[in-house]
């Protein structure tokens, strides 16, 4: 109840009534666009000001590992899963958006935590970084591999639809540039260049940045949440057209997904704190960088279909409910 009457969390609420409701409410697109990147820097400037302060050492090492290999292992779960009841590129690609992660989500599990007054490392923020890549990778892989499968040329965006790309396809040379995409992106580059610059700069640049990274951050969140709130309810008709297959993977994939994260951050006795971001970022799903690429890497797939998902159900599944059991059940387990 607590996180309910976050002023944040209660303008995403908002937001989605507004939106259910047809109101012509909408933030511009350049306000918008810079919300975004305000997040993301203060976020990274955060994460390095935390790893300044906490230093590089075992723990942090295990809680890099443990988010690498949650990021293989989602996609390849969710693959598995999804191919008995979708097209293998269906299935890629949504097992890829699962596999990745939402660093909107992020920031409200991490802000949740401030509130709770349950320290984490600013290390995530670097798990966060690298869970990004590998269920691209994955969905690359896989789509390459049913490609061969069925016989069918290697496909690439072109306008509105897909195109025949004529030549033998190179795998290794695809794998390259959907990484290259993924690492320079800009909302990816920004948060890693905060993350270096917070991180050199210190404890000097923590007290220095404050006003940007403290004081504004949680009316920032507010505002950009607000505007998220409209989003998921404008996508909610892409999520109820969706097999009751995809529906159920919705609701009950992330829950699956954060219990093995929980279990892994038993087995690593990780500090609550961490094991609570590590279980939303394996609980998340990408809806802005992924997307994205997929509509290159796999255009085969219905990108309706692993936007809709992503952003109409899990999106707010999370924001609502999940952070806040996250944090319960890690809480009482490893506290």
């Amino acid at each position: 109840m607590h996180t309910l009457l976050d002023p944040a969390i209660l303008f995403f609420v908002f937001g989605v009534l507004a939106g259910a409701l047809r109101s012509n409410l909408e933030i511009p697109e350049p306000i918008r666009k810079f919300l975004s990147l305000y997040l993301l820097m203060a976020l990274g400037l955060k994460g390095g000001f935390a790893l300044a302060q906490s230093g590089l050492d075992p723990d942090v090492a295990t809680g890099l590992a443990a988010a690498v290999f949650m990021a293989f292992l989602v996609p390849a779960l969710g693959y598995r899963v999804l191919r008995k009841v979708a097209s293998r590129f269906d299935a890629a690609a949504v097992a890829a958006s699962y596999g990745s992660v939402s660093a909107v989500t992020f920031v409200t599990a991490t802000q949740h935590l401030d509130n709770a007054g349950i320290v984490f490392g600013g290390h995530m923020t670097a798990a966060m970084v690298l869970m990004e890549s590998p269920a691209i990778i994955m969905a690359v892989l896989l789509a390459t591999a049913a490609r061969q499968a069925v016989g069918a040329p290697a496909m690439a965006a072109c306008g509105g639809g897909a195109a025949a790309v004529t030549g033998p396809a190179s795998p290794g040379a695809g794998i390259g540039r959907i990484l290259h995409e993924s690492f320079t992106d800009g909302a990816q580059l920004l948060l890693i260049g905060a993350m270096v610059i917070g991180y050199f700069s210190g404890e000097s640049g923590n007290a220095v940045m404050q006003p940007f990274t403290g004081d504004l951050f949680k009316g920032m969140l507010a505002f950009f949440l607000l505007d998220m709130g409209l989003m998921v309810a404008r996508n909610f008709r892409l999520a109820r057209e969706a097999s009751h297959w995809f529906l159920a993977y919705a609701v009950a994939g992330p829950l699956l997904h954060a219990s093995i994260a929980l279990l892994l951050a038993m087995m690593l006795s990780m500090p609550a704190g961490d094991a609570t971001l590590l279980m939303v970022l394996s609980a998340s799903a990408s809806y802005i960088v992924v997307p994205a690429v997929l509509r290159t890497a796999v255009p085969e797939a219905n990108p309706a279909l692993y936007f809709g998902l992503s952003l109409g159900i899990t999106f707010p599944l999370n924001l609502l409910v999940g952070i806040p059991a996250y944090a319960t059940v890690a809480t009482l387990v490893l506290a």
